[in-house]
């Protein structure tokens, strides 16, 4: 995890007397940032992009000192990249007490400031130079002709070599608090029970990370028509694409003994990857084995949260025990019977997945950034690494925020309508998906490197994404023929 100072409890201002005097403290980079910072490239910025939509609209002056006080009491994301040699031995972080630059700004309204605001969300990353790495626009969507309902836009914008998206979202919960003055505190996270007796269907007996580790992952099939072009004719193969949108919430079947079959986090990997499937079907290419990373964040919500890049991936396979049912998934619509055998089989890796120990990239990450070679030599090995292994990277990768643990209560601006996150889509993965629920429904953000996909490629990519999702949605016909279907498969694939 990365390292913590606690929060602290002054009033809002401009931090503790004197911190703008005090001395400068440095810390080395933790690993998952040095791998991060390894591989920045120039043409597909390392972001993160958050957007809370809130109905009303907060005072200007308010605003900027109360998150300016946020960051104060969350010390550790006050920091900037410390000047170094390629010959020294670790990058290092510097954490200056109260930020270098005002990270707050308020963009001219218009109807495409929004657009406007988002595209510079994928394409602008805030200096690692300069303290803090985030940008926050606040954006007046006023009465506009498209017919929105107006209101505001905080839309953030994080260089994701220092800290990732829930660290970012404590620190807003903060300043939220400091805003409106109502508690922020986190509501308790959900508990996550045992699975289902086995006399509800039969056990998954396969590995956790379903053998992928043998056998090469699909690619997503590139998509670029010829209208994938910049203004002034040169073709749009650098940066992310994004669609935000969002869907109704799938159905899950009553619980057994206060024990839910799967959650509609296992419902999300499954569809995406009956998207992955699909849509390679559709392109001509392989679909199996897909592999989703899924981050796990096991850090508290409280104000004692580790600032930083604090999650674990884990990778979630579907391969060898989908093949049986390949034609099924990837009908359309996909077969109810198959979906529901595949999502207990999903609800018992992740289950398994998630109460596992491990560290955030794996042994071979620790090693690599052990700080024995110089970082100019390590930065070399470390880019070599991942180009060598670029064909095992996973299909995909899904980050479920789930639902917000903080009310973001800010006041006379109101609490948020709608939130939305999206990580970064750097190839060879070249699609993450990401998704938050609010208010009884998903909010999806899908995000694509253009050199992999257009943009109309993506929208309908997307679309694709809303019908396997809908696929989903529990039916008792199909949970009831589900047990007996894979019962008979087993029996047929014992037979010599």
């Amino acid at each position: 995890m990365t390292a913590l100072q606690p929060a602290r409890q002054e009033p809002a201002g401009n931090g503790p007397p004197g911190a703008a005097e005090r001395t400068v403290q440095r810390i080395p980079f933790p690993v998952v940032d040095e791998i991060t910072r390894h591989c920045l490239t120039a043409d597909e910025p390392e972001t993160v992009h958050i957007e809370v939509h809130l109905p009303g609209k907060p005072d200007p002056g308010r605003l900027r000192a109360a998150f300016r006080e946020a960051l104060c009491r969350h010390p550790r994301i006050l920091m900037r990249q410390a000047p170094y040699r390629w010959w020294q031995r670790r990058y290092e972080w510097e954490l200056t007490g109260v930020p270098d630059a005002d990270p707050v700004v308020f963009p001219p309204p218009g109807p495409d400031a929004l657009d406007l605001a988002r595209g510079r969300a994928l394409t602008e990353l805030p200096p690692l130079d300069a303290s803090p790495p985030v940008r926050l626009e606040v954006i007046d969507r006023g009465a506009e002709e498209s017919g929105d309902s107006g209101g505001t836009v905080l839309l953030i914008t994080i260089n994701h070599t220092a800290l990732d998206g829930p660290a970012c979202m404590r620190v807003l919960a903060t300043a939220a608090q400091l805003y409106g003055g109502a508690d922020n505190s986190p509501a308790p996270p959900p508990v996550r029970a045992a699975g289902p007796a086995a006399a509800d269907g039969p056990q998954d007996t396969a590995p956790p990370l379903g053998g992928h580790r043998l056998a090469r992952p699909v690619r997503i099939a590139g998509d670029r028509g010829p209208r994938a072009v910049r203004r002034g004719g040169a073709r749009h193969t650098t940066g992310n694409g994004m669609l935000i949108t969002e869907l109704p919430v799938p159905a899950r079947p009553p619980r057994t003994n206060g024990v839910a079959a799967y959650t509609v986090n296992d419902q999300l990997l499954v569809a995406t990857c009956l998207m992955v499937a699909r849509w390679n079907r559709l392109h001509g290419r392989p679909s199996a084995p897909v592999v989703v990373t899924m981050p796990v964040d096991d850090r508290p919500r409280g104000t004692d949260m580790p600032i930083g890049n604090g999650t674990r991936l884990v990778s979630v396979g579907f391969g060898p025990e989908e093949r049986q049912d390949a034609e099924l998934l990837t009908a359309d619509p996909p077969d109810p019977a198959a979906v529901a055998r595949l999502l207990r089989r999903t609800a018992a890796r992740t289950r398994s997945l998630k109460s596992a120990p491990g560290s955030q990239l794996g042994l071979g990450a620790t090693l690599l950034t052990a700080p024995v070679l110089p970082v100019g030599l390590r930065g070399a090995l470390t880019r070599a690494l991942r180009t060598a292994a670029a064909p095992l990277a996973s299909t995909t990768l899904l980050s479920n925020i789930g639902r917000i643990p903080y009310p973001l209560d800010f006041g006379d601006a109101g609490r948020p309508t709608a939130v939305w996150f999206s990580a970064p889509a750097r190839t060879p993965r070249g699609l993450t998906v990401t998704t938050v629920s609010v208010g009884g429904r998903i909010q999806l953000a899908l995000r694509w490197s253009h050199a992999l996909l257009d943009d109309a490629a993506g929208t309908r990519l997307g679309t694709l994404f809303a019908r396997t999702l809908a696929a989903t949605s529990w039916s008792p016909e199909a949970e009831g023929d589900a047990p007996r279907a894979e019962e008979d498969a087993r029996r047929q694939g014992n037979q010599p």
